[in-house]
C-alpha cells in the first residue's frame, strides 16, 4: 500500500485529468484488491473481472471520494461491495483456495523440505477452512489479518459500527479456531 499522502496526491492528479496517476493508484492497490476479492469469491477468473470492475467504478466515482478518509478504505469498500453484489447475484458457494504462489524451493538453506511441506499443508488447510466461513466472517478476517486494516478502517470499509467489527472478528476467530482444532492444525 502506498502512503496516504501519496494517495491523495495521485487522487488530485487524477481529478485534474492525469490518467497516468490513476494507473499508479491501480498499481499500488491491484494486488490487495484482487486478494480481497479472491478470498471472498474463491475464483481467480471472477476475482480478476471483479477487480477490474472495482477500478472502473473507482475511476468513475473518483470525484465522490472524500479525502478525509484513507484512499485504501474507499477502494476496499468498492471491492467489498462489488464482491457482495457478485455473490448475491450468483449465489456463489464457498470454493477451496489453492495456494499456488508459494512453491517449495529445494535449494533453500532455510527450513527443511519437510518443514516447508508441513507449513504449506497447514496453510492450505487454513485457506480451505477460511473459504467455508460465511462471507461476513471471511471478509472481516481477510481485512484484519491479510490487509492489516485497523478496526476503524474495517468499520469504514464495511460501513458498520466498530462494535460490530469487534463482535464479527471475535466470532470469526472462534469459528476458525474450532474448525482448525477439528482438522488438527490448531491444538
Amino acid at each position: 500500500m502506498a502512503s496516504p499522502e501519496k494517495d491523495l496526491l495521485l487522487v488530485e492528479r487524477c481529478r485534474a485529468g492525469d490518467q497516468r496517476a490513476f494507473n499508479d493508484l491501480i498499481n499500488g492497490y491491484k494486488r490487495q484488491v484482487f486478494s480481497l476479492i479472491f478470498r471472498m469469491v474463491g475464483n481467480a477468473a471472477d476475482a480478476e473481472d471483479l477487480a477490474q470492475e472495482t477500478f472502473i467504478k473507482a475511476f468513475r466515482s473518483l470525484k465522490l471520494y472524500d479525502s478525509k478518509y484513507p484512499f485504501h478504505t474507499w477502494i476496499f469498500k468498492i471491492a467489498h461491495n462489488t464482491s457482495i453484489d457478485f455473490l448475491r447475484a450468483n449465489k456463489h458457494a464457498a470454493v477451496t483456495i489453492d495456494d499456488a504462489e508459494n512453491p517449495i524451493d529445494i535449494e533453500d538453506q532455510g527450513p527443511s523440505l519437510e518443514e516447508k511441506a508441513e507449513h504449506l499443508s497447514q496453510k492450505e488447510v487454513i485457506e480451505r477452512q477460511l473459504a467455508t466461513l460465511p462471507p461476513p466472517y471471511r471478509e472481516i478476517l481477510v481485512l484484519r489479518h491479510q490487509q492489516e486494516l485497523s478496526y476503524d478502517e474495517i468499520a469504514q470499509t464495511l460501513e458498520i459500527p466498530i462494535g460490530t467489527v469487534k463482535v464479527r472478528l471475535f466470532r470469526a476467530r472462534e469459528i476458525m479456531k474450532e474448525k482448525l482444532v477439528q482438522t488438527g492444525v490448531f491444538q
